[in-house]
């Protein structure tokens, strides 16, 4: 395996069974073993089940006792006692959908003009994608985002697991029955008294209402967040995994911690933490990095400790996503559009999921995804329908940034989804097209590209030459979740090694990977050179013997 040192382990070997033996020396007796590594027991220590207390039972709230009709009005109730929350949930990401750090003209996030490559934009779009926007009523570019009412406190809070939003409602429930044509599910209206005054600290299935189904469906956008998430076993993901099955059984905030309603985590080019200190160092520094338990030494091994620097933990710990639900891989919209017997149609693959939509195109799903690994600083570039492309190469609409010079950086793993996206063939920018609604310019209305692009474009404000085609598109997810038992972590081998799982990065010496000609040569050398010195000191010592015994006779 380690080709480049092989050599130079060979000759030590043959060197040390032909030198001659020091004196005896006396042994010093190793150091005792610990049970754990010390990771192991900082983050023990540091995650010991909590005793959550509550000081109110909203169930007895008069405020939570009045009829309700919608949505806001509930709100309206929370802001009667919480009188800051909606100010605070103003100012996140959760609320704007755009990234803080970036010029504001930028529009950087899907709330602005960044491009993906599943739903492609969510301008002329909202009253679909704003099913999973934690506020009522985001329909179009009009939206009031300033109105406390507008927020959605029971999305993220409500604990009867009955509050459902609508799929094409701009983040409203159903007011009356309804079913959803698209998956055939009736949604029914909430009973706000109860959902309401069911209200806690957000939980599991609160968080992955929408980040176990963002991009259309279930396991499309994430591949290490889906359903499966949702009760896990241990061999699934340790620390989110039941407690029957030895996991730690954590809910989402356990790592994602928040401080007036924001909550951490990575933010478009803004890293999840600028920071990495365990809490050792800083007990009120936010969860959300794994030092921030485990510390930046967590094994036994020096050696090990010694990775991680450079590597980060979850590039060994999870060795593999979509390890239950397959998860999409491949999108290409320029096949969509097709037609059978007059009619769209929809087409299953080998994994039980679609393989062909004729809204949205062909599909590629994938079911234990090694991931693909980069140099990241937690910070990723995104390509917004302002920004010019080349199209000659695939567009990388979110990239991780970082290099091996970066000492922020560290190699990490990412699903990266590709796929074939709009694009202005003039111009040479990505395109926004207006996909839904019940308007003749809407693709889903026509299935007509020109007209879908042209009219995505006007609602942005941005031109359009009317020239258009499909440019192939990458899109980068950090895996994060789904850490695997430490027995299933990846073994040295599996990156050390000349196809190894690192083969792509290049710019710095991995043993067992890369090779230095010269050394080699030398190596050799040596090991051809012992090899004689000690078959010429065997023949030595033979005639030696034999004129002795010549002697005595």
């Amino acid at each position: 395996m380690f080709s480049a040192i092989r050599p130079a382990l060979l000759l030590l070997a043959l060197l040390a069974v032909s030198w001659p033996a020091p004196p005896a020396l006396a042994q010093v007796p190793a150091a005792p073993a610990t049970d754990e590594a010390q990771g192991r027991v900082m983050a023990r220590q540091a995650t010991k089940e909590r005793q959550l207390w509550i000081t109110a039972d909203h169930s007895k709230h008069e405020a939570l006792k009045q009829p309700f009709t919608s949505g806001p009005e509930v709100t309206k109730a929370c802001l009667s006692c919480h009188n800051q929350a909606a100010l605070q949930f103003h100012k996140t990401i959760h609320w704007t959908w755009l990234d803080p750090s970036e010029p504001p003209d930028r529009k950087v996030g899907k709330g602005g003009l960044t491009v993906n490559n599943f739903c492609v934009a969510l301008a002329s779009n909202e009253p679909r994608c704003t099913s999973c926007h934690a506020g009522y009523g985001w329909k179009d570019k009009n939206f009031d985002f300033t109105d406390p009412a507008k927020v959605d406190c029971l999305v993220c809070h409500e604990h009867t697991g009955t509050y459902k939003k609508f799929p094409t409602m701009a983040g409203n429930p159903a007011s009356e029955p309804t079913v959803f044509p698209e998956d055939k599910q009736e949604y029914l209206p909430p009973d706000w008294n109860a959902v309401a005054q069911s209200v806690g600290r957000p939980e599991r299935s609160n968080c992955g209402a929408c980040h176990f189904y963002g991009g259309g469906g279930d396991a499309v956008k994430h591949g290490d967040l889906d359903s499966s998430m949702t009760n896990p076993t241990k061999a699934l993901d340790v620390h989110m995994g039941s407690k029957e099955s030895g996991g730690q059984n954590f809910d989402c905030a356990r790592c994602h911690t928040t401080k007036l309603h924001n909550i951490a985590g990575r933010i478009y080019s803004t890293p999840a933490a600028k920071d990495r200190k365990s809490l050792v160092q800083d007990d009120l520094a936010p969860k959300i990095m794994c030092e921030s338990c485990h510390t930046a030494t967590p094994h036994k091994s020096a050696k090990m400790n010694d990775h991680t620097d450079r590597v980060a933990c979850q590039s060994c710990h999870i060795p593999e996503f979509a390890r239950v639900i397959p998860t999409k891989m491949r999108w290409d919209w320029s096949t969509a559009g097709k037609m059978k017997d007059g009619k769209p149609f929809k087409t299953d693959g080998p994994l039980g999921k679609p393989s062909y939509d004729t809204k949205k195109g062909d599909f590629t799903w994938e079911k234990d995804v090694v991931p693909e690994y980069y140099w990241f600083n937690g910070s990723i570039t995104n390509v917004t329908a302002k920004d010019k492309i080349d199209p000659s190469k695939p567009v990388r609409l979110a990239w991780p940034r970082g290099e091996r010079s970066d000492p922020n950086a560290r190699i990490m793993p990412f699903k990266v989804h590709r796929g074939k996206t709009p694009y202005d063939t003039v111009n040479r920018t990505m395109l926004v097209p207006h996909l839904f609604g019940k308007d003749d310019a809407a693709y889903w209305k026509s299935y007509d590209w020109a007209t879908a692009l042209k009219a995505g474009m006007e609602y942005v404000n941005l031109p359009f030459s009317g020239q258009f085609d499909f440019v192939e598109t990458e899109y980068v997810y950090p895996t994060t979740h789904m850490v695997a038992p430490k027995d299933k972590a990846l073994a040295c081998e599996q990156c050390h090694a000349r196809t190894g799982r690192l083969a792509n990065l290049a710019g710095f010496y991995m043993p067992g990977r890369d090779r230095v000609t010269a050394l080699d040569w030398l190596g050799w050398l040596g090991v051809i050179g012992s090899v004689a010195g000690v078959g010429l000191h065997g023949l030595a010592r033979a005639f030696s013997r034999r004129n002795h015994k010549e002697d005595k006779s």
